[in-house]
């Protein structure tokens, strides 16, 4: 457990990324090992994106990225997870 200090205060969250995002909200597909899984991109950028699905713990670390759409496709690797939503970033 990690406590607060007296007078301290927490510090304010960095976006790390590299690149901004734009929210976007688009149908894709992931693809591994010949199965396809149906996503929701939530935001994009041309490092990676956020992505949703019914359940993130399905997903392998490594997969392909379809967005029908665009005709946008992408090699990915999962960098975080919160619950049904994960970051990725694109290879």
């Amino acid at each position: 457990m990690i406590q607060r200090l007296a007078g301290m205060t927490e510090a304010p969250q960095v976006d790390r990324r590299s690149q901004a995002r734009r929210r976007v909200f688009k149908g894709g597909v992931i693809t591994f090992g010949g199965a396809g899984i149906d996503c929701t991109v939530r935001n994009i950028s041309g490092g990676g994106a956020a992505l949703d699905v019914a359940n993130a713990a399905v997903i392998p670390r490594t997969f392909r990225l379809a967005i029908k759409a665009d005709d946008f496709f992408a090699r990915c690797r999962v960098v975080w997870s919160n619950g049904k939503r994960f970051g990725i970033a694109f290879d």
